[in-house]
């Protein structure tokens, strides 16, 4: 669905994006992430058409964004951090002048009102966009990528200032628009990214430093064997038990708990030479990594991040908006 190959960037001597490739496969949510200055945003104007690349292509539902900017376009739905929202409009004539910008075909009436309950506005139609919360904003914001039904929505930051049960709600719609649209969904709020995405791509100083599912990464960084475990006993005692298992590395106690780290899963070999030595196991558990704990380990050696302003002279793709 998306294609993105050998992908660069420069800003005068600056390389925001550094020849960097990757595939979002048809209905999948992809996680973008990375530190501020890393290349995501210069990313995904490039991929939106709001940005040319210096080098490498990018290619959208099999058309080339340079090439077939038009037919690119019409694939993509985009949620920037601050949505292009009219304040004074209502939320109804917003998303009628939408309609009119991309030149949709779609029956107007029954499309309007279909995105407004998939998004969840229905009841704010009448109302202008000023007087509605943040929350409402953010749906209306959501609906206008939604008009003309693209096939990939790009969104930057969905849940940014809102509150927790709004940040919910969110999630939710993103869920279910998953099931018709293939997203890429930008974020700072790690546990967003978990909790919604399918697969995560991180990058830093606009090169790929990481890329597979959650759960890939934290047992990939964490290492396969790695256990956590509250066990009750003397603690030399239980030490020497843990380090008498063939394949252990090593053993630190640290909050009340047995930090293991081994070869393989060795739980139950664990398990065994610990009770034989008159310890009791209250729990053990693969000792995984969290999303924030591999972010930080990927992109702490980063230094203080630039802002991704351009020091020369920005071009455009096309002239024309999405």
């Amino acid at each position: 669905m998306i294609e993105v190959k050998n992908l660069t960037k420069r800003f005068g001597k600056k390389i925001a994006v550094d020849n960097l490739s990757f595939t979002v496969k048809s209905g999948e949510i992809l996680g973008f992430l990375g530190p501020n200055g890393a290349g995501k945003s210069t990313t995904m104007n490039i991929i939106t058409g709001y940005l040319s690349a210096t080098d490498g292509s990018v290619k959208v539902n099999g058309h080339d964004i340079l090439d077939e900017p038009y037919a690119a376009k019409k694939s993509i739905g985009y949620l920037p951090e601050q949505p292009p929202l009219y304040l004074d409009m209502t939320v109804n004539d917003y998303l009628k002048f939408v309609y009119e910008l991309k030149d949709v075909r779609l029956n107007k009436k029954y499309h309007i009102d279909e995105i407004k309950n998939i998004v969840g506005i229905a009841d704010v139609g009448g109302r202008r966009i000023k007087n509605l919360s943040k929350g409402y904003r953010q749906r209306v914001g959501l609906a206008q990528a939604l008009i003309g039904s693209p096939d990939v929505l790009i969104l930057d930051e969905p849940t940014v200032g809102l509150d927790p049960n709004q940040i919910i709600e969110i999630r939710t719609v993103i869920r279910e628009l998953a099931k018709k649209h293939t997203i890429i969904l930008s974020s700072h709020i790690l546990p967003e990214v978990s909790a919604v995405c399918d697969r995560v791509l991180i990058i830093d100083k606009g090169r790929i430093a990481a890329e597979d599912t959650p759960e890939n990464l934290s047992r990939g960084l964490s290492g396969e064997g790695n256990v956590s475990a509250v066990i009750e006993g003397d603690e030399t005692t239980v030490r020497a038990a843990i380090m008498s298992v063939p394949g252990v590395r090593g053993v630190d106690f640290i909050d009340g708990r047995y930090k293991i780290q081994a070869e393989a899963d060795l739980r139950r070999e664990i398990s065994m030479a610990v009770s034989a030595a008159g310890g009791t196991i209250i729990e053990m558990k693969t000792d995984e990594m969290s999303l924030e704990d591999i972010f930080i380990r990927l992109t702490a050696e980063s230094p203080a991040a630039e802002a991704e302003t351009p020091t020369a002279k920005e071009e455009t793709a096309n002239e024309s908006d999405i």
